[in-house]
This record gives structure tokens, C-alpha cells and sequence, in this order.
């Protein structure tokens, strides 16, 4: 009963922080590029995470540390580069609903690699989430012409990211406390994310007389302490205490807080786009039902 309320507080944080993770990712790119948006966001979340539970990492055992690895770079560093360069394309708002195929792309792989039973309505429901995400490019690349919507699978790789991800910690790594997990993933990415900073021409950027990039990393910094490190944390544990498909469910919701963000900040979003993603969302749904 218990873990029954806490994965429900735990969604509903999630939700307002993802979802206002998108238009942070498109305020600190103004003065920054994506390569330099990633690598920051994943020292920033390193080091704040490093100062809160670094001692945490006892609990991770040798045999378990290729298993974080892999987390690591399939549930973070990938996913932050991979949202960093669509951003540059598409909007926030549509970002956060491709996103949302998660869920789906979870019960895919979860079909494909880890030999789980579906039925007819899970496999309507894929079938359903993929029209409506076709149809969300396309119509988004009508409305906005000036933006290329081939960055849009950038999203969707993201998400199968996330998809391999969630699956690996519920199957593997169930007996490692949360924070454990998320300072694991951490402390591999460390050396990765500086090569990449270092190569991004960072330490070239006049940060000390440039406001415009003090700005954005101030948003890096909040997106990495709160949207990266504090989440991340939380994801784990609702993993843990739920289901892989409940644990992504949390993309549903982001949707809605991102979109606000958008539409405050001047982003089109036309009747054909939320019909677009309520067909998104009701293949989640089908494919969810009976689980």
C-alpha cells in the first residue's frame, strides 16, 4: 500500500520537473551548443550528485558495475546530447510529446529482447502511437517550415534510449539503492562528458564578460541539479517500487507541463497537433490495458 502512494507522488514530481526540462534545454542553448549543453549537464548533475551520496556507491558490487555502466550512457549521456540537437530544430513542446513514446518503445524492446508476452491491444496500441507520431512530424513540419523535423527521431532515438534503460535497471539492478545507481551512472560519465567539453570549443567562450552565456548556465545548472541529479534519483527508486511501463508513464504527463512552458514562450501549437497527440497518447493507453 504503501509503495502503491509513493510511485503516484513520485509521477506527479517527475512530471512538473521533466516537463519543464524541455524549455531549459531551449533557454541554455541560446548560449551554448548542444555538444556544450550536454557535457555541462552531466558534470553539473556529476558533481552535485558526488557531494550527496558518493558513499552510496559501497552498495554497487563488481559484478554490477557493467550493468551502470551501460545505464549511464543509455538512460543520461546519450539521451542529453540527442534532446540538446533536436531542440535545435523543433520545438520544446513537441520534444516533450514525441517523448512520450517511451512507454511504447519500452513495451517493444521489452517484446524484442526480453521475451515478454503481449496481446492484441498492446500491439494495436504500438501500431496507434506510431500513426500518431508520424502524424505529429508531419503536420509540425507544416506549420513550421523553417524547422527541420528530421531532427524529431533525434527524440525518438532518445526515447528508445530510455526504453533500454528502464528495462536493465528492472531487471538488473533491483537490489542497488537508487542513489547508488545514480552516482554510478554518474562518475563513468565524468571523463566522457569532459573529452566531449573539451572538444566543443567551451573553454574558448568568453564565460566572465558574456551575459547571454552566464544566462544559460544558469539554466544548465538548474536543469542538471533538479532535471538530471534530484530526478534521476527518483526515476530509480519508481522503478524499483513499480513497473518499467508504469515508471515511463510518467511521460504522458510531461507533455502538458512543457506545453505550458511553450505556449508561454510564443511556441505554435495547432488543433491538428493535439489531435496528433491524443492519438500519441491513446496508443499508450491501449498498449498499458490488462498490464
Amino acid at each position: 500500500m504503501q509503495h502503491t502512494k509513493l510511485k503516484w507522488i513520485y509521477l506527479a514530481i517527475l512530471s512538473l520537473v521533466w516537463g519543464s526540462s524541455f524549455i531549459l534545454i531551449k533557454k541554455s542553448l541560446i548560449g551554448l551548443t548542444p555538444l556544450q549543453l550536454g557535457a555541462l549537464r552531466t558534470l553539473f548533475a556529476a558533481v552535485f550528485l558526488f557531494f550527496i551520496g558518493f558513499r552510496s556507491m559501497k552498495a554497487i558490487a563488481a559484478s554490477d558495475w557493467k550493468w551502470v555502466i551501460i545505464s549511464g550512457f543509455f538512460g543520461t549521456f546519450i539521451p542529453a546530447f540527442l534532446f540538446a540537437f533536436a531542440e535545435t530544430e523543433i520545438d520544446s513542446g513537441i520534444a516533450s510529446i514525441l517523448n512520450s513514446t517511451t512507454p511504447l518503445l519500452t513495451l517493444i524492446l521489452g517484446i524484442l529482447a526480453f521475451s515478454i508476452q503481449f496481446n492484441k491491444n498492446q500491439l494495436i496500441g504500438v501500431i496507434v502511437g506510431l500513426i500518431g507520431c508520424i502524424a505529429l512530424i508531419l503536420e509540425g513540419a507544416s506549420v513550421n517550415p523553417n524547422q527541420n523535423y528530421w531532427y524529431a527521431f533525434l527524440v525518438l532515438c532518445a526515447s528508445g534510449c530510455y526504453a533500454i534503460n528502464v528495462n536493465i535497471i528492472k531487471r538488473y539492478m533491483q537490489h542497488i539503492p537508487p542513489m547508488a545507481i545514480a552516482n554510478g551512472n554518474f562518475i563513468v560519465l565524468v571523463i566522457p562528458a569532459l573529452i566531449v567539453l573539451y572538444f566543443s570549443d567551451f573553454f574558448t567562450l568568453q564565460v566572465v564578460s558574456d551575459t547571454i552565456v552566464q544566462t544559460s548556465l544558469l539554466y544548465v545548472c538548474v536543469l542538471s541539479v533538479v532535471g538530471t541529479g534530484i530526478a534521476k534519483v527518483l526515476f530509480n527508486k519508481l522503478v524499483q517500487i513499480s513497473t518499467p511501463v508504469f515508471a515511463t508513464s510518467v511521460t504522458y504527463t510531461i507533455p502538458i507541463v512543457a506545453l505550458l512552458w511553450g505556449l508561454l514562450d510564443g511556441e505554435k501549437f495547432t488543433f491538428y497537433q493535439v489531435l496528433a497527440s491524443g492519438i500519441i497518447i491513446l496508443g499508450v493507453y491501449l498498449s498499458n490495458r490488462n498490464r
